[in-house]
Parts: structure tokens; sequence; C-alpha cells
């Protein structure tokens, strides 16, 4: 069993907000998040990255983001949709994050802000805001979901759509 571990914060592309009417939890993506999820999903995959398991919030915006990304990453397993993630805290998504089977070395993990900033603010001091589509990607040097930490935590990358490509 490989010794580190590698999650993908997520957060989902751009929604809309046209339909008044809508819950904020039922709102769909906008034209710019249907273009950036697949772009952001090509990406994870032209750097050959793998996703053993997704975990996604329940709301509209984000499911819609975790199939696009799947799809591009060709993750053929089950997305896993938690109603947790959706307006929770950076504590909750480390309870969900530690309880990853640990058959599962590397995670997407897809929600939103501002938890998805408190939680990487907490583990790799990253305080940029996480843009829509954005993705941070976090290292763990340990064996087992439960005993990541700030002290076993590395920072690896942070993308974005509009971030210039090399």
């Amino acid at each position: 069993m490989p010794s580190r571990k590698k999650l993908f914060i997520i957060r989902h592309a751009k929604s809309s907000w046209k339909d008044l009417e809508l819950s904020d939890f039922d709102r769909p993506l906008n034209g710019r998040g249907k273009k950036n999820a697949p772009m952001m999903g090509e990406r994870l995959r032209d750097k050959n990255v793998v996703a053993d398991i997704i975990i996604s919030s329940s709301a509209l915006r984000a499911k819609k983001t975790a199939k696009i990304i799947a799809k591009k990453v060709r993750y053929s397993k089950e997305i896993i949709y938690d109603e947790n993630i959706y307006a929770s805290t950076g504590m909750l998504i480390h309870k969900i994050v530690k309880k990853i089977d640990d058959k599962n070395d590397s995670a997407f993990f897809i929600g939103h802000n501002s938890d998805l900033n408190m939680f990487a603010q907490e583990y790799v001091n990253f305080d940029e805001n996480i843009v829509t589509c954005g993705i941070v990607e976090i290292e763990f040097d340990c064996k087992h979901w439960k005993d990541i930490s700030k002290s076993n935590a590395k920072f690896i990358s942070y993308d974005y759509p509009k971030k210039e490509q090399k």
C-alpha cells in the first residue's frame, strides 16, 4: 500500500442565477460552467490524474461538475453524493475525508466555498480564493486517510480555468 494519499479539492463549476425561483441547492451550471468543467477534467486527464473515488456535494451544480469531470478522467465507478457537503464546514469536510476507505489512494472532493477554502487553509495554509472549477491538489504522507494532518500535508498545485497552461 502506498504511503501517500492525494486529495483533489474541486469547487463546483460556475452556476446560473437566471431562474430566481430555484433554490440555491437546485441551481444548474451556466454556460461558462458547462465549458470550464470539461476543460478542467481534460487538464486532470492530461496530467494522468486518476481518481480512485469521487465524493461530491449533492447540490445540482456540484453533481453536474462531478459527472463531467468523471467522464473526462474516465472514472467508471459510482460517484458518491453526500448531502452533508452542501453548506458544510471545513471541519465536516475533514471528517468526511478521514473516513475515505484506505483502498483509495487518490480522491476527488467536489464542493463549495467557503468550506473548501477553510479546509485548504487549515491543511496547507492555502489562502487564495478557490474560484469556480478551481482544483487544489494536496498530498498527505500517510497510509491511512484517518491519519491526514497539517503536519503530513503538502500543497502540490492549484489549477483553475483562467490559469495559463504551459
